[in-house]
């Protein structure tokens, strides 16, 4: 085998799961358990752990190392490389980043590291967003919502602030599905698995996805924008900055608000058996 496959260079985070030699890789390791060629793929799709960490890292507190990052999102490569099956129709990068930021996000909560504070905050401004919204029939603004959490601004945007950095698992933590609140899911499990045979699920599936698309809808448009630029264009903090001319800290309130608005809304307009 020729060339040091783990020496190209990538493009946003992916790699050339064509090239000859990966897919004799896959071959090796799957057929035959070659511990080298384990090795070999490790390597090949190490930057992918590097990529999702450095987007993660942007949404983290200053303390939050990228290099812990790396090592969270490195068990999550290596879980993703042992677990993928190559019959299944799908790349595996889109596997494997799915597996990796699970994998961070994991350690991040096992760490406890967002403050109970914040996440009480959190949910306050949750539950205030979707009561003003009802009573108004349309977006509270800012000074509306701070007035009703009986906050001052400045006191208002230090909460988003602070709550920004844990954000970035608003759409993938745990949301309770049962009125005894014995069950769970996460957002990322309701996507729809093109190899399920099972119409009730593609609906409910499908359900969900109108209601979340209707909620984003009726979003301010500047929190529209963020989350367009966001999760659809994969921007940073920083470059939607540089898009609406305004700092990062800012970017990263207004994604924090329209967060915390869905998840408001969510939680209002749906079923409990139909939202996580």
């Amino acid at each position: 085998m020729s060339g040091p496959i783990h020496g190209r260079a990538v493009s946003d985070g992916k790699m050339p799961e064509d090239d000859k030699e990966i897919i004799e890789l896959w071959r090796r390791y799957k057929q035959g358990a070659d511990p080298v060629a384990r090795d070999r793929l490790i390597l090949t799709y190490a930057p992918l752990v590097k990529y999702v960490a450095g987007r993660m890292g942007t949404n983290f507190p200053s303390h939050v190392e990228e290099s812990d990052l790396i090592s969270y999102g490195l068990l999550g490569l290596i879980g993703a490389i042992e677990r993928f099956d190559l019959s299944r129709n799908i790349k595996f990068e889109t596997y494997a980043i799915t597996r990796i930021k699970g994998s961070i996000l994991d350690e991040l909560r096992s760490l406890d590291w967002v403050p109970r504070s914040v996440r009480s905050m959190a949910r306050q401004i949750e539950r205030s967003s979707a009561k003003l919204e009802n009573k108004l029939h349309r977006a509270p603004s800012d000074e509306e919502m701070a007035s009703d959490l009986g906050l001052t601004m400045d006191e208002f945007r230090d909460a988003l602030t602070r709550i920004s950095s844990s954000t970035i698992v608003a759409l993938e933590e745990l949301w309770t599905i049962s009125s005894t609140g014995t069950e769970s899911v996460a957002l990322i499990d309701t996507i729809e698995d093109r190899q399920s045979k099972d119409p009730a699920a593609v609906v409910d599936v499908n359900d969900v996805k109108e209601r979340l698309a209707g909620a984003i809808s009726n979003l301010p448009e500047r929190e529209k924008i963020v989350i367009a630029l966001y999760y659809y264009e994969g921007l940073t903090l920083r470059e939607i900055g540089d898009v609406l001319g305004v700092t990062e800290s800012r970017v990263s309130q207004l994604h924090t608000k329209a967060i915390l608005r869905l998840k408001g809304r969510l939680k209002d307009q749906v079923e409990p058996a139909q939202i996580q």
